[in-house]
C-alpha cells in the first residue's frame, strides 16, 4: 500500500503512480492544445500572445513541463537498468539525460513567464 507519494526512496508503485499522473497531465495539455489549433480559425501572434498570457495557462505549461521531465526521468531509468548494464555508463548517460530533461523545464520557465 503507498503510504506516502513524497518518499525520497522509490519503488514499483510510486513510479507507477506517478507515471499513470504525469500521462494524464500531459494527455490532458496535448487534448487542449489540438482543441485550440482545431478550433481557431487563423493563428497569429496575437491569439497565442493571449492564449498564454494568462495565469491559468502558466500554471497549466508549467505542471506540463514538469510533468515530462518527471515522466522522462523514471522512463529512461527504467530502461537504461534494463539494456545498459555497465553500472559507470549507465550511471552517467542517466545523469546526462537528467540534465538535459531539466534544461528543457529551465528554459520553458523562461519562455513561459517571458510572455
Amino acid at each position: 500500500m503507498v503510504t506516502s507519494q513524497a518518499d525520497v526512496k522509490r519503488n514499483g508503485v510510486q513510479d507507477y503512480v506517478s507515471l499513470r499522473t504525469t500521462a494524464a497531465i500531459i494527455f490532458a495539455f496535448t487534448v487542449f492544445m489540438a482543441w485550440f489549433f482545431i478550433s481557431t480559425d487563423n493563428i497569429t501572434f496575437i491569439e497565442w500572445h493571449g492564449l498564454f498570457s494568462g495565469i491559468p495557462m502558466k500554471v497549466f505549461t508549467l505542471a506540463t513541463l514538469v510533468s515530462i521531465m518527471i515522466h522522462v526521468r523514471i522512463g529512461l531509468w527504467q530502461v537504461l537498468t534494463d539494456y545498459v548494464k555497465a553500472t559507470k555508463i549507465r550511471v552517467v548517460v542517466q545523469w546526462l539525460l537528467n540534465l538535459i530533461a531539466f534544461a528543457y523545464v529551465l528554459v520553458g520557465l523562461f519562455v513561459l513567464w517571458g510572455v
